[in-house]
């Protein structure tokens, strides 16, 4: 059996993991923009390459860290007894952490100023809504595939709930606290104003606790697990000598050497 990655190995999958989406999200928004001038082409692009990154970050850091790369992920996880307090706050602080990074990343790379704040406004109650949307149904996936033993089909599962929440909401399924703040930092295609990112967060808020009440209606809640207690044993008795053997019964059994 593996054993639990240390909290200092599953902070560093989360802040790198977080990292990496971020430079795919905004780094392919940057080609994107530069490559065609046709608003769905540069969404597609945008998608396909964000939604791959993705699936495939959550199936290579599962096994370190759960792949949560999302606070309220972490956040629905310690709601549920899966996650420790102090893990939370690593797990936090390194995705935001993480997803600073990956912006920087990203406009290095395409020379564009480190961190701007982003002048895409995406304001409205449709788009407040559509981005509640978008995160409940975020959280319904990952935790009601976990709930009913299919774990497995969370990395394509989530992957293609984000695809379909960008393409059927106005609000183009943001859906993450960490990358959205750092998307307001990025005056580019995949960015968004500050102002906006403030009831973004608010709305996915919303969406969060939406959609862990519709887990818990459809697959109840995790059972919590209870903490380990550490047993004292007495010494066992010495086991009794074997019989003696017979003539009749032929050589008894070797004696038993004391362990060294």
């Amino acid at each position: 059996m593996t054993r639990p990655a240390s909290l200092r190995r599953r902070a560093a999958a989360e802040a790198l993991g977080t990292a990496l989406l971020a430079a795919v999200i905004i780094g392919s928004g940057i080609q994107a923009d530069r490559l065609s001038p046709d608003i769905g082409v540069k969404l597609l692009a945008n998608v396909l390459a964000s939604v791959t990154a993705l699936g495939l970050l959550i199936a290579l850091l599962a096994p370190v860290s759960g792949a949560h790369l999302n606070p309220f992920i972490t956040l629905a996880a310690w709601w549920s007894g899966e996650l420790r307090p102090r893990h939370v706050a690593a797990y936090l602080a390194a995705q935001f952490t993480g997803a600073l990074a990956g912006a920087v990343l990203a406009h290095a790379m395409y020379g564009q100023p480190l961190l701007a704040p982003a002048g895409s406004v995406r304001w409205g109650p449709g788009v407040w809504l559509a981005e509640a949307v978008a995160t409940a149904g975020l959280l319904l996936v990952a935790f009601g595939l976990t709930r009913s033993g299919r774990a497995p089909l969370v990395p394509l599962a989530v992957s293609a709930w984000i695809a379909a929440a960008i393409w059927f909401t106005p609000s183009n399924s943001f859906a993450n606290p960490a990358l959205t703040v750092a998307r307001s930092l990025s005056d580019t295609f995949a960015g968004i104003a500050p102002s906006s990112a403030a009831l973004y967060l608010a709305a996915q808020l919303v969406g969060a606790v939406a959609g862990l009440a519709a887990v818990v209606v459809l697959f109840g809640r995790a059972s919590p697990r209870r903490p380990s207690r550490v047993v004292t044993r007495s010494p066992a008795p010495p086991a009794p000598a074997p019989p003696s053997a017979s003539p009749a019964d032929g050589p008894g059994p070797p004696a038993a050497r004391p362990a060294t």
